[in-house]
């Protein structure tokens, strides 16, 4: 791609993960905003999946900027990054986890090589380092045991300031179409840190639901995991972050959307709110 091209606002912005959590959301943002999208996953819009080598070359194709969700595999990241540059790709945002830079690729190995990738290519990119998102107690993994009523993690009472994905979408948005944040590695988080108690709480309060966390240990967990289905590699991967959690390294607030957006980050409360109103914890437990 020539550099004319690269320069055209009106080439497109790849967005990885499309139908994902952070995806979804980011794909209406910037085109609301004029840009053109490739919305790209597995069964989205544009077919893209990290095990077939064969889709990376069509998104990618005359794309100018892409937002980039690691796959669990961390092998297949190196190469496509690598591809992405030689496209003609300049500017990559990265979504990684908050304590990436502590943890490694101890586990959930494909962000720490994505944020090593861009950084080794020559390119302009931008990293994402978010706590966990507020979303996971109405879309994901804390959904359905809060639904029956119980929710039962190896975190103790150690807080977290839960980042909401609205904010991490108005991030994205901002790092894909705005200049100066080259080189910059952003870290995610709500305004204040809360326990899993705490926010359990909130919860149970808003959607009218008998709900309780309870404290476990790591081997509860895990034996609770498998006992549930879940394969013991994963099983053992999920025990692993909650117990690196439980250390206390993304307790503290950070200020990336507030240097980001110039704004503070949404609260948890006013998450649960509009959550509870949308009917998040109306269902039941076997309809997730």
């Amino acid at each position: 791609m020539t550099e004319t091209q690269q320069n055209n606002a009106d080439a497109p912005i790849l967005v990885l993960g499309a139908t994902g959590k952070t995806g979804r959301r980011i794909v209406p943002r910037l085109r609301a905003a004029g840009h053109t999208v490739r919305a790209a996953s597995r069964s989205g819009e544009t077919r893209f999946d990290w095990n077939e080598r064969s889709t990376w070359a069509p998104v990618l194709s005359g794309v100018r900027a892409l937002y980039l969700v690691a796959p669990e595999d961390p092998d297949p990241v190196v190469d496509f990054v690598a591809q992405a540059a030689a496209a003609g790709v300049r500017r990559f945002v990265v979504l990684s986890g908050r304590g990436a830079d502590v943890s490694g690729e101890s586990f959930l190995p494909g962000m720490a090589r994505a944020e090593r990738a861009v950084a080794e290519a020559g390119v302009d990119w931008t990293v994402i380092r978010a706590n966990n998102f507020a979303q996971n107690f109405s879309e994901d993994f804390f959904h359905a045991p809060l639904l029956a009523g119980r929710l039962a993690l190896p975190v103790g009472d150690t807080p977290e300031p839960f980042i909401d994905v609205e904010d991490i979408a108005d991030v994205v948005v901002a790092l894909l179409t705005e200049d100066g944040h080259t080189h910059r590695v952003y870290e995610l988080s709500g305004p204040r840190a809360l326990t899993y108690a705490e926010a359990v709480a909130e919860v149970a309060a808003a959607s009218g639901r008998p709900m309780r966390y309870e404290p476990v240990t790591p081997e509860q967990f895990l034996a609770e995991l498998i006992a549930e289905g879940v394969p013991e590699a994963a099983a053992k991967e999920y025990t692993a972050i909650f117990t690196f959690f439980n250390e206390g390294h993304l307790a503290p607030p950070a200020t990336g959307v507030h240097e980001v957006l110039a704004r503070e980050p949404r609260d948890f409360t006013e998450y649960v709110r509009e959550a509870a109103a949308q009917g998040a914890w109306t269902g039941s437990p076997s309809g997730v």
